[in-house]
């Protein structure tokens, strides 16, 4: 059996991380060579700039003249300093995207800033699993501070000192910015490098080999090359993703197949391998499926396999759904470097 493999590398001077499984690129993260754009993850001191009426959001005065944009923010006064942190890339000419929800994402667990409580990922089902891990955060978390956490999945792999350690390295960084009196745009912390995105996100098992610059010997250049061709290896009918500036067109078509069945099996197949194209392309924001031709009746079918695969990707999706033309609309979260800013600076 081939070995899975986090390997750390550089790609124009600087970081980038690619997981390989069986041969085959399974998920990438990638620095911009342009500081202009400020990293996902990054949390600040803000003030509120101004509101605008009738989209429920306001702009936030970030450091060295930045402007991010907080959707569904209401009862906020001009002025006066706010929590916020940074969930994506910006579409061109766009404000940079924000959320007051703050996150402190470790490895083994997430520490949030004004949600209090104590909850678990909903794939720990054992009991007695449940009550280790309180076990160790009761000794470092008590409900009188105004964050809470949220225990990951992996934590049922990891032994207890870990999952503690790491706890309380999050939890004094919950508390630095909560106390911070600074009044002015201030950056707190520092959003993950991708190096450090890949050992926090990808580490899902003691059988993956972690390898530093890597990407020549195992060929990694060439694979993300390809991925820049918008016609993808399909094996069922022919794809088609390209990125316009107003959203991402996917086009699926038959080849030649001309059987009854033959829309439904390439739009199945598409919906599979769907997750995984946007991530490694980093391709969201508005995304439209101009599928192959089928009957209504099979649309469900197409539903199912299309929310089962996005349900195990990592990037927030919404799928929206029909369009009286037939398409099918997705929208998601621009929190990835696309590919070709990357390889194409």
């Amino acid at each position: 059996m081939v070995q899975d493999l986090i390997i750390l590398d550089e790609l124009n001077g600087q970081e980038a991380a690619v997981l390989l499984r069986s041969n085959r690129i399974e998920d990438c993260f990638f620095s911009l060579v342009n500081k202009n754009f400020l990293t996902p993850g990054n949390i600040y001191n803000g003030l509120i700039d101004r509101t605008v009426k009738g989209q429920g959001g306001a702009f936030i005065k970030l450091p060295n003249n930045k402007t991010g944009f907080l959707r569904n923010s209401k009862g906020l006064k001009l002025g006066k300093k706010i929590l916020v942190q940074v969930t994506g890339y910006p579409e061109e000419g766009k404000a940079i995207p924000l959320s007051n929800k703050i996150m402190l994402k470790g490895r083994t667990v997430i520490v949030t800033p004004f949600a209090k409580g104590v909850n678990f990922s909903r794939q720990i089902k054992l009991d007695h699993e449940k009550l280790r891990i309180l076990d160790v955060l009761n000794s470092i978390f008590s409900d009188d501070k105004d964050f809470g956490i949220i225990v990951r999945s992996i934590a049922t792999q990891i032994c207890s000192e870990e999952i503690q350690n790491e706890a309380k390295s999050y939890i004094n960084i919950a508390q630095k910015i909560l106390s911070d009196e600074e009044k002015k745009p201030t950056l707190l912390v520092q959003g993950s490098t991708p190096h450090e995105l890949a050992l926090r996100e990808w580490r899902d098992s003691d059988d993956i080999k972690v390898i530093s610059n890597g990407f020549e010997d195992y060929g990694i250049l060439d694979k993300l090359d390809s991925l820049l061709n918008p016609k993808v290896e399909a094996g069922l009918g022919a794809v088609f993703i390209e990125p316009t500036r107003a959203v991402v067109a996917v086009d699926v078509n038959t080849g030649k197949d001309f059987s009854v069945t033959s829309g439904l099996k390439a739009n199945l197949n598409l919906a599979r391998m769907l997750p995984r194209q946007l991530r490694l392309r980093g391709l969201g924001g508005q995304i439209v499926l101009d599928l192959a031709p089928m009957p209504k009746r099979d649309r469900k079918l197409f539903e199912i396999d299309l929310k089962k695969a996005f349900k195990a990707d990592p990037v927030d999706t919404t799928l929206v759904g029909w369009t009286p033309l037939g398409h099918y609309e997705i929208q998601r979260k621009r929190e990835r470097v696309s590919l070709e800013s990357v390889l194409k600076p």
